[in-house]
């Protein structure tokens, strides 16, 4: 019997998650998948300059495993950059505290910590986009303050509001 996979926590909210290069169609281009755990462990690693044991440690897995998971994703977008491909950013095997990007202190059940997508299902969410604790998600306008629910994996600032037509935000 196989070993379930471990969650990896996720501190950040990633709202950008399609890059590709100019002035070609990214329906004529091969796509590369990061996945948002992938997407942490470089954040973690470059952007914040952690050692991998403390950035493990955040993400609450093993050190080797952030290793493999970084390289694995170093790999990826070396591919895509040297061989002119897109990077889709999506799916991964996840929590992430209060789901809105505002880490560990984030509201919700369980000392504060959502379930993100997984592998391709809504990770525990129901039709309303809830998370574990039943709190609703939803996206804002920040031109005219109009609200409407969140669309699990549409991020919301690629949803336009429905009275003014401006780009949503996470509520």
């Amino acid at each position: 019997m196989v070993r379930p996979r471990k969650r990896r926590m996720v501190d950040f909210e990633h709202n950008i998650r399609h890059f590709k290069p100019s002035g070609i169609g990214l329906k004529d281009l091969e796509e590369v998948n990061i996945t948002i755990d992938e997407l942490e462990c470089l954040r973690l690693s470059y952007l914040e300059n952690m050692k991998q044991d403390a950035a493990a440690c955040k993400m609450q897995i093993h050190q080797s495993t952030f290793q493999r998971t970084l390289r694995k994703a170093l790999e990826k977008i070396s591919d895509a950059l040297v061989n002119g491909k897109a990077i889709r950013i999506e799916g991964g095997n996840y929590s992430m505290p209060g789901r809105d990007g505002t880490g560990p202190t984030g509201s919700g059940p369980v000392g504060g910590h959502g379930q993100g997508r997984g592998r391709g299902g809504f990770g525990g969410q129901n039709v309303q986009g809830a998370g574990r604790g039943g709190f609703p998600q939803n996206c804002r306008c920040p031109s005219c303050g109009n609200t409407q629910p969140h669309q699990p994996g549409v991020p919301c600032s690629q949803v336009k509001c429905l009275k003014c037509g401006s780009p949503m935000v996470r509520a």
